[in-house]
């Protein structure tokens, strides 16, 4: 297999010089990652994840990475990282791995979390070493430092991880995270981790539940909490500027082994933010409706403990509403300082919130009617 990538590399365009693997290549973020590489004409682009073979679909970037992948710039290939010897064939020729692979965060399943962002991760930084990878970004989350107790106003990296986590993906996205920064090495692999706000862009889940519920304007708690959102595109250009931070002598030492918090530099009342976002949906004036915590928590607490007896004796399995967990996302302060970012790898938003959202808006309004956007 490492012989087939480096004849694929060498069949691909003169100016392509650097190789990389985008893990989980065809999530959300990872899509336009794959994209921004491509369009940069810097790199050869493996891109990787669990399906046999990859299904194109509509849309500019889907469009790149087909014209990439007919004219040997980009490839796919099936890989679970689960499966040590699968990366290790992956990785063999590569320069850079972006780590972007996770478990579905609304599944809140410990056992699949574990295996998935702990142990997958783990995989990912062995088959790096055998494979002689020089840098490895992985894409963390701010949700590391987040108890689901208590809110964070302009946290910044200081914030230690907390004791317990509201759920099972930011309890394992937090060991892995603790996994990348350990594996760092001056002499070896060059590691850095991502921290994004709640990524939203053409193509996300965000919008379409918004416009789902658009003519009823939901809140729950006070309704005063504060968010940082962070444009799709904002957290690929993040992942650039780690890497070639990364690729200097002195960038690898100021920022190896850290992690960095990502977002808008722009935190917005979470509600308000959904308000924006139906009004550029065309809901002009949507139905408000207050739901105080007191209210919801007890009612969701006998909903999950029934879901929990209903699995227990006829496998039935939670359909994927509103939880404990969420409530506690949508209720609290979360809102994030990327001044070590902006000092250390040189990022900068480089789309705005409210352009972001109409953006966002626009793509998911031209793919609701089957028109490419």
């Amino acid at each position: 297999m490492g012989s087939q990538l480096l004849a694929e590399y060498n069949g691909a365009h003169q100016a392509v010089r650097r190789r990389c693997v985008v893990t989980g290549g065809r999530g959300f973020m990872a899509r336009h990652l794959v994209a921004a590489l491509l369009r940069s004409g810097e790199w050869f682009v493996r891109v990787t994840d669990l399906t046999p073979a990859i299904e194109l679909g509509r849309g500019d970037t889907e469009e790149l990475l087909g014209d990439a992948l007919q004219d040997g710039r980009a490839v796919y290939s099936s890989v679970d990282v689960c499966s040590l010897g699968q990366l290790i064939r992956a990785f063999e020729g590569i320069d850079v791995v972006f780590h972007t692979a996770a478990a579905d965060p609304s599944k809140d399943n410990l056992e699949l979390h574990y295996k998935v962002n702990v142990e997958g991760t783990r995989n990912v930084i062995d088959a790096c070493k055998i494979c002689n990878v020089k840098r490895l970004i992985y894409t963390s989350s701010s949700v590391v430092v987040f108890d689901g107790f208590h809110g964070l106003l302009n946290a910044n990296e200081s914030v230690p991880y907390p004791d317990k986590f509201p759920d099972a993906y930011g309890q394992t996205k937090a060991e892995a995270e603790k996994l990348v920064l350990k594996a760092n090495s001056l002499n070896d692999l060059v590691t850095c981790c991502i921290r994004p706000g709640n990524i939203f862009g053409p193509g996300d889940h965000v919008i379409p539940i918004l416009d789902h519920y658009g003519r009823i304007h939901f809140i729950i708690g006070e309704g005063n909490n504060y968010d940082d959102f962070v444009y799709v595109e904002n957290v690929v250009h993040s992942h650039l500027c780690a890497e070639k931070t990364l690729s200097t002598k002195e960038g690898a030492k100021i920022s190896g082994g850290k992690a960095y918090f990502i977002t808008n530099m722009e935190p917005v009342n979470l509600w308000c933010f959904a308000y924006m976002a139906r009004t550029e949906l065309g809901y002009k004036r949507p139905l408000e409706i207050r739901i105080p915590t007191l209210v919801i928590m007890p009612i969701i607490y006998v909903l999950e403990l029934t879901y929990k007896l209903l699995l227990h004796h006829y496998g039935m399995r939670q359909p994927q509403l509103l939880t404990m967990a969420r409530v506690k996302y949508l209720t609290l302060n979360r809102t994030f300082s990327s001044d070590k970012a902006v000092e250390e790898l040189g990022y900068k938003p480089i789309v705005s919130l409210r352009d972001g959202l109409r953006i966002a808006v626009e793509s998911y309004i031209h793919f609701k009617d089957n028109v490419l956007f």
